[in-house]
Formats: C-alpha cells, structure tokens, sequence
C-alpha cells in the first residue's frame, strides 16, 4: 500500500515536472504560465472567497448527480441482468442513450426544462446512467445462482437476500462504476456549467477563456482536478479495496 502511495505520488510530480518543461520552452506566460506563477492568483481568488464559492457549487452539482446516476442505475442493471426478458426489450434503448453525446442531453434539458439547476443535474444524470446500468448489469449476469439457491433453501426475505447475497458480489461492480462515474460526471458537470449557469467551475472556465486567461483556466481547472484526487485516494480506493477483500480470502 505504502509502495502504491509512493508510485502515485512520483507519478503526480512527472506531471508537475512536464508542466515546468513546457513552460519553460513556451516562454510565454500568457500561453503557458510556470506553476509558481500561478500561486499568488491562487491565493487572492481563495482570499476573496470566489475559488470556494464557485467549487462548491460544482461539487454540489457532482454530488447530486453521482448520488442520482448511481441509485438508478444499479436499480436498473440489476433488473436487466436478472430479467432476460426485460433486459431483450430495453437493451436498445440502453445502446440509444449511450450513443448520445453528453451535449445533445444538455442542450435538449435546457430546451425544454430551462437554464436552471433541475436541467442542469438531470442532464448529467441522464448522461451517467447507461453506464452504470451497463457495468451493472454485467455484475448481476455474473451472480453465483448456488448462493441464489442456498438464500431460497433458507427462506430469506428478498430485503435479506439482497442485502447479504446480492449486494456483496455486486460490490466490485458498483465500485468500478463508482470510480468511473466520478470521472465523468464532473467533466459534464463543467459542460453544463459553461453553456448555461451562472456560477460553478465551468462558468469561470468560460469567463476567463473569453478573457484569454490562461491562467486562471488552469486554476480553476486544476482545483477541481486536486478535490477529485483527494476524493478518490481517501474515499473511492479504501472502499473499493475493502469491497474486494472478500473474494481475496
């Protein structure tokens, strides 16, 4: 685990070290700023509160939308990896919604609900939800029916079976699912913000890319970027891990 932390942490400072190469053969501050020319913006757009501000907002939108995406989209692979049947009848309409671009969801949302946050979060759900039904799917297709059939011997309650039959094997599925979906929700979160809200990471994004500021593109962009890797090292990676622990031993 130890070894695992160090990997990604040289791995993070090859990053840092391309970014300070590029910078230093682009000479251009205006086109690529070095990385310690963007601490004291950092700090001001901290100081005035607006970086705070504005990630909230986005991370708001991520939440719900994660949140939203995942219940639904495990409730529905479940069904259609269990359900032939079902699974028949709804699998084009599965290829359908993936095949549609995240832009034609949002533009369409907008259209007809409005620049409005409801638009906003159902346009990034609808976007995630295929696939979280897809990895979903091929989790309930790959359930062990001896233990199906044992949960039966034993009379346990739907609630029961789900819980401590379902569930378990399901839990690697739903973590790649998790981990993906975290991915990218936020990248279409900040296309959502930047064709329609008026606030949020995206639309600073906008603002500053219509004002050629490099700069503070990065800096909001690589704020984000860092709350993601935070959310990902300490949250998504230990339960994941642990979730898998069981077919380990």
């Amino acid at each position: 685990m130890r070894s695992d932390g160090v990997a990604r942490f040289v791995s993070l400072g090859g990053i840092l070290g391309l970014w300070i190469v590029a910078a230093l053969v682009a000479a251009d501050p205006l086109v690529l700023p070095a990385p310690w020319a963007l601490v004291e913006p950092l700090r001001r757009e901290i100081a005035s509160g607006a970086l705070p501000f504005h990630l909230s907002q986005t991370l708001l939108r991520v939440a719900w939308a994660f949140a939203l995406a995942m219940a639904l989209g495990i409730a529905i692979g479940l069904v259609m990896g269990t359900k032939p049947r079902i699974d028949r009848w709804f699998d084009p309409w599965l290829t359908v919604f993936l095949n549609l671009p995240a832009l034609v969801l949002i533009v369409l949302c907008y259209l007809w609900i409005g620049l409005n946050e409801t638009a906003a979060i159902m346009a990034v759900t609808l976007n995630k939800i295929p696939n979280v039904v897809i990895v979903i799917r091929e989790g309930a297709r790959a359930l062990d029916p001896e233990l199906s059939a044992m949960a039966r011997v034993f009379r346990m309650s739907p609630i029961d079976r789900l819980r401590h039959v379902v569930l378990p094997q399901l839990a690697p599925y739903v973590a790649a699912a998790a981990r993906g979906g975290v991915a990218v929700i936020w990248k279409v979160v900040l296309v959502v913000e930047f064709l329609g809200r008026s606030n949020g990471i995206g639309f600073k994004i906008h603002m500053h890319f219509q004002q050629f500021n490099v700069g503070m593109v990065l800096i909001y962009s690589l704020s984000f970027v860092a709350v993601m890797l935070a959310v990902e090292a300490l949250l998504l990676r230990p339960w994941e891990s642990r979730v898998r622990r069981w077919r380990a031993a």
